[in-house]
C-alpha cells in the first residue's frame, strides 16, 4: 500500500511537472478528448467483448510483485493506475480471445495502458496471430526527435502504430486489415525499451520515458474487441504515409516476429 501511495504521488507530482507540448506537434491524430483523435473510452458501446485469457507472459526488468499478475490484463478495462501487469523493459505478454476477433470494416480491438497523463507515453509493439504461432506485427511509427528521460513527455501527435498512445481509460484501436489476418485468438504485446534501442517500421530510433522503475515498461490494463467499429470522426492533420508499402508505419507490409525489438 505504501508503494502504490508513493508512485501515486511521484505520478501527480510529474504529471504537474511535465512540459508542455504541443497537441498538433507532429503529423499524426492527437490525445484523447482532441478534435480528431482516434482515442476509444473504455465504456465505448462499440466494445462487445474483452481477452478472455493470457499466456507467456515475460517481463523485462523492473516489475514490481504488486504489478506482475498477468490476470489484472484479463477482461474489462479498469482505467486506473494500478489494476494492470506490468511488463518490465523488453517485456512482454500475449492475451487470448475466444471468440477470436474478427476482422471488420473499422478498428477491430484497442489496447488500454495506464498513463496518467496525455504525453507520459510508455510504448509497445503490437502483434497479431489467427493460431498463436505466427504473429503479425502492426507497422509503427515514432517522430519522437531525441530521448526522453523518465517521467518525460512524448507528444502523441509524434505517434502512430504503437499501443500506449492515449492516456488511461483510452484504447488505441488496431484494424486487422492492417496485418493481413481475417480473424486474431492471439495478441501480443511487447514492451518497447524507451532508450532508442527499439526501432519502428522504418528503422528510426522509438523514445518514451526512460529509465522508470517499479512499473517500468508498458502497463497493459486491457484488450477490448469491436470486430469492426468506426473509427472516431473529427479533423486531423492528415496522416503521413511514406507512398511505400510497410514504410512509415502504414501500407500493410508487416511481418512475422517472434518478439523483442527485432
Amino acid at each position: 500500500m505504501v508503494l502504490l501511495k508513493n508512485i501515486c504521488l511521484v505520478s501527480a507530482i510529474c504529471a504537474f511537472l511535465l512540459p508542455p507540448v504541443s497537441a498538433k506537434a507532429g503529423p499524426y491524430r492527437p490525445a484523447a478528448g482532441e478534435p480528431g483523435s482516434w482515442a476509444i473510452h473504455m465504456d465505448d458501446a462499440a466494445f462487445v467483448a474483452w481477452a478472455t485469457d493470457w499466456q507467456d507472459y515475460e517481463p523485462g526488468p523492473e516489475v514490481d510483485a504488486a504489478f506482475g499478475d498477468p490476470r489484472s490484463a484479463v477482461g474489462q478495462a479498469s482505467g486506473n493506475s494500478f489494476d494492470i501487469v506490468s511488463l518490465g523493459r523488453g517485456g512482454q505478454i500475449t492475451m487470448i480471445f475466444d471468440p477470436p476477433i474478427q476482422n471488420g470494416p473499422g478498428w477491430d480491438f484497442a489496447v488500454f495502458e495506464n498513463s496518467f497523463s496525455d504525453t507520459f507515453l510508455e510504448l509497445a509493439y503490437v502483434e497479431a496471430s489467427s493460431n498463436g504461432v505466427d504473429f503479425f506485427r502492426f507497422d509503427s511509427d515514432s517522430l519522437t526527435p531525441s530521448a526522453v528521460p523518465g517521467f518525460g513527455a512524448v507528444d502523441p501527435t509524434n505517434v502512430q502504430g504503437l499501443a500506449g498512445k492515449y492516456r488511461q481509460a483510452y484504447g488505441t484501436p488496431f484494424d486487422l486489415a492492417d496485418v493481413g489476418l481475417a480473424t486474431a485468438s492471439h495478441i501480443r504485446i511487447v514492451d518497447i525499451i524507451g532508450d532508442g534501442s527499439c526501432p519502428d517500421t522504418s528503422g528510426h530510433p522509438i523514445y518514451d520515458p526512460y529509465p522508470t522503475f517499479g512499473s517500468a515498461g508498458f502497463d497493459l490494463d486491457a484488450v477490448g474487441v469491436s470486430n469492426g467499429a468506426a473509427y472516431p470522426a473529427g479533423d486531423v492533420s492528415p496522416i503521413s504515409d511514406s507512398g511505400t508499402d510497410g514504410e512509415g508505419g502504414f501500407g500493410g507490409g508487416g511481418g512475422c516476429f517472434i518478439g523483442g525489438c527485432l
